[in-house]
């Protein structure tokens, strides 16, 4: 739960500063789903190699 609330604040955090740099809503939209996606695998890649 704390890995997908993370990564949902990281994403569209990014989103966000993306739309607010007057790019498309396709490409902000794209860089929150990649910045997201980026922080759940450094989550899981970071449990898998503690665990």
């Amino acid at each position: 739960m704390l890995a997908v609330s993370s990564a949902l604040n990281i994403g569209i955090s990014a989103g966000l500063v993306a739309r607010a740099t007057r790019v498309g809503t396709a490409s902000a939209v794209l860089t929150g789903a990649g910045a997201a996606a980026t922080a759940l695998g450094l989550y899981f890649g970071a449990v898998a190699a503690y665990h």
